[in-house]
């Protein structure tokens, strides 16, 4: 198995992307902390899931734009595992809403949570991967981030285009023992996108060369290709997972 006994840190990994490469990999040999800040039973849910499959894992709440939270959240991981050899940067929120009831309110917890949660997080990974000398650190970020015309989601946009850069300068900043990578996955059938209208889901999936939104798990395995030693000599890279989006 490519992470026997491996720890890995997944934030917002209760539900959707979080939660597919959670299980993915606890199948792998990890032992993982499980990451949330609302739902402590579909935490502890993919927690059991994990046992089943003969692998160690604890769930954690914490919201990750909190520091304190986030400082608590690591130390409680080495304090049950002994280290963190694997972040997974993955916690995020959007809210679609007309550029005219969009508040500055909106776009500071899309900011907190999406971009200064990954900083956070990579912050308080960082020590403990540089002792050991060994770490990988894997951002989801977005194709929104790369090339979007999208108002309705602009500060989600922002902030995913600010993952990618802090991917980017955390990868020459973590270098040599750390590598630092992001996934920026196109339309995912999960939770999030479950309400938008059909012919808007009908008219984004023709303009995808796959014809379909992906699989939560589909973007995990995505994932734990960057995490893994296969993605060796990978570092300061924004892997594009969206089907063909054209």
């Amino acid at each position: 198995m490519r992470f026997e006994d491996r720890v890995v840190l997944v934030t917002g990994s209760s539900r959707g992307i979080g939660r597919a490469t959670a299980l993915a990999f606890g199948r792998e040999g990890a032992k993982i902390v499980v990451n949330y800040v609302k739902s402590k039973k579909d935490a502890n849910d993919v927690v059991a899931s994990i046992k089943k499959a003969d692998s160690d894992a604890i769930a954690v709440k914490c919201d990750v734009s909190q520091e304190n939270e986030v400082r608590t959240m690591f130390k409680k991981t080495v304090e049950k595992f002994g280290r963190i050899d694997i972040l997974i940067n993955n916690a995020g929120i959007v809210f679609d809403l007309p550029f005219s009831k969009r508040t500055v309110d909106h776009w500071r917890k899309t900011l907190d949570t999406n971009l200064i949660g990954t900083f956070l997080c990579a912050k308080y990974a960082a020590p403990y991967m540089q002792k050991q000398k060994y770490g990988k650190i894997v951002n989801v970020a977005s194709t929104n981030g790369i090339d979007s015309y999208n108002p309705d989601s602009m500060d989600y946009d922002a902030s995913k285009a600010g993952v990618i850069l802090l991917t980017k300068n955390l990868a020459e900043e973590l270098a040599p023992d750390i590598t630092v990578n992001a996934v920026a996955p196109g339309w995912v059938n999960t939770d999030i996108n479950k309400e938008l209208p059909a012919d808007y889901v009908a008219k984004e999936t023709e303009r995808i060369l796959l014809k379909r939104f992906a699989k939560p798990e589909e973007i995990a395995n995505t994932i734990l290709f960057l995490a893994s030693d296969d993605a060796s000599f990978v570092t300061g890279t924004i892997l594009v997972a969206d089907g063909g989006y054209v």
